[in-house]
């Protein structure tokens, strides 16, 4: 693959990341390291700021055989069909393999259950994931069964025509019906496991709510996600200074109403069908936890 950067000043690898829809940062660093991308003909180093002219030749190579247990449980699949596959992730559950978790993770349930009907696009980790949710959020996750389909899902997700919706109960109480936030994300500067909204290394993120209910020091959100950043709805309205219930990262240190993680829910998911481009659009219910904590709220006065 041969690519030319239209802007000067930006690293290699925050380029790559952007440039190739299927393509991570971290596994763009990785190519580089293992010199499959060359600048002007020569081997690149990833922290490299580019030229505009520049000619980088990418060459991804064939994905490695997984080394990840297959594990048997219950996958709640909401659709299905020779490309590609959409799941109702619960609560709790990791998506990929991650220190602490070699075995119990989404990914290990779908080997188990769909064997090697799966993309390779990214590596041995997260083999057919197209995209991730939290553990402790709930709710839809795309499959990609082949290259193919997880190219165009990717590339769906990066363009925005990928839509996503999450439900939420937030603390506070919101004057307006709708509204939008529009601020970029980045990596916290004193905590790399966290995000911040910030003007410094970060990305363009962007979120519109609308409220669906309001309660007693609560309210019910239902949030679009133009941009797909790392923990995005939970920074956006911890940023607005109305956290996510249950959030201890980025909200209220303390569970509230029995919530000691956020309660977030990704219930809708649309896109076209990456075979013939027919819309596809699918549903999950609010599941059993974030009921509860509505019919809480709706006795709270």
């Amino acid at each position: 693959m041969i690519l030319y950067p239209d802007v000067s000043g930006e690293r290699l690898d925050a380029y790559l990341a952007r440039a190739v829809p299927d393509l991570s940062r971290s596994g763009a660093q990785k190519l580089i390291e293992e010199g499959c991308v060359l600048r002007n003909g020569k081997p690149a180093k990833k922290n490299e700021k580019l030229c505009e002219g520049d000619e980088i030749s990418l060459t991804v190579p064939e994905a490695k055989p997984v080394d990840i247990p297959p594990t048997q449980m219950p996958l709640d699949i909401v659709y299905e069909d020779e490309d590609l596959l959409v799941l109702n992730k619960p609560k709790g559950l990791v998506v990929h393999p991650a220190a602490g978790h070699s075995d119990d993770t989404l990914v290990n349930g779908l080997l188990y259950a769909l064997g090697d009907q799966l993309s390779g696009i990214n590596g041995e980790m997260r083999p057919g994931i197209v995209h991730r949710i939290d553990k402790d959020t709930s709710g839809l996750l795309a499959v990609a069964k082949n290259d193919f389909s997880h190219r165009i899902l990717a590339s769906q997700l990066k363009d925005h025509t990928m839509s996503r919706t999450y439900e939420a109960i937030v603390c506070g109480s919101f004057r307006e019906d709708s509204g939008t936030i529009n601020a970029p994300i980045g990596r916290h500067p004193s905590d790399r496991k966290k995000m911040c909204v910030t003007q410094r290394n970060s990305k363009e993120a962007v979120t519109h709510w609308e409220v669906v209910a309001r309660y007693r020091g609560y309210t019910h959100l239902r949030c679009h996600l133009e941009t797909g950043r790392t923990h995005q709805i939970r920074v956006h309205l911890a940023h607005i200074g109305h956290p996510i219930l249950g959030d201890t990262v980025y909200g209220h240190k303390k569970p509230e109403l029995g919530q000691s993680t956020q309660c977030l829910h990704a219930g809708q998911l649309c896109f076209r069908h990456p075979r013939d481009e027919r819309p596809v659009m699918v549903f999950a219910p609010l599941p059993d936890y974030f009921t509860q904590v509505i019919e809480k709220l709706e006795r709270m006065g």
